[in-house]
């Protein structure tokens, strides 16, 4: 249990990568919903809209879910190649460079050798790790969870056009719902990491409408 812990990553997602998910696949239904002509529509363009912005949230849900079991076999494998490469070190130096080089810079740099000496002396003390990295539950529910936020950003902002028969009416609330999303995944960013949540909510809009318009400019 103790070397599976070592060498398992964080997981399942934390607020960034939510809000990342979130606003990813609002910027992929955006751009739909902000080219679509208003002008003499008929739901039967409408319904094309949204099965067309559906469609492409659902694809892209299920690509972004892959990267994201990449990802966690990436980080565990990087993880249990360390531990072999502490474990296997010839001297306690080469097993501390190997140490303080996996830490961030700033932690790394606040260590004393005495406490690189008895993070190295744990991990040595760890059985040695057999076969290769492997998925796991976690990972499969972090993937589903990365599905599900990016295909269901799209149901809100895809609401109104329909239960309104206005398309025009329609596209005004739903390009509010959107803009309301973004300022809540900004401010939900900037809650987290300590910044101006109001601020970085604003933000939050000003980039995702940005996004939307390069994405449409470049026929994305």
């Amino acid at each position: 249990m103790a070397a599976d812990n070592a060498t398992s990553p964080r997981r399942i997602l934390d607020p960034v990568e939510r809000v990342s998910e979130v606003v990813f696949g609002l910027i992929m239904v955006l751009t739909f919903t902000c080219s679509f002509s208003v002008a003499g529509a008929g739901r039967q363009d409408v319904s094309r809209m949204l099965l067309a912005a559906l469609g492409c949230n659902l694809a892209w849900g299920i690509i972004d879910g892959l990267f994201y079991l990449m990802g966690c076999l990436s980080d565990r494998g990087h993880n249990l190649l360390i531990l072999r490469q502490v474990q296997g070190a010839t001297n306690p130096i080469e097993a501390d460079r190997v140490i303080a080089e996996a830490l961030p810079p700033a932690v790394s740099a606040t260590i004393s050798p005495a406490g690189l000496e008895e993070i190295r002396r744990k991990l040595q003390g760890l059985p040695e790790p057999e076969g290769y990295a492997r998925l796991k539950r976690e990972d499969w529910l972090g993937a589903a969870a990365v599905f599900v936020l990016v295909f269901f950003s799209t149901l809100p902002v895809a609401v109104p056009f329909i239960f309104l028969q206005n398309a025009r009416l329609a596209l005004r609330v739903s390009n509010g719902v959107a803009v309301a999303m973004l300022f809540a995944s900004g401010y939900v960013f900037g809650r987290y990491s300590g910044r101006r949540a109001w601020r970085d909510g604003v933000i939050m809009v000003l980039l995702g409408v940005a996004m939307v318009g390069v994405t449409i400019a470049f026929d994305g």
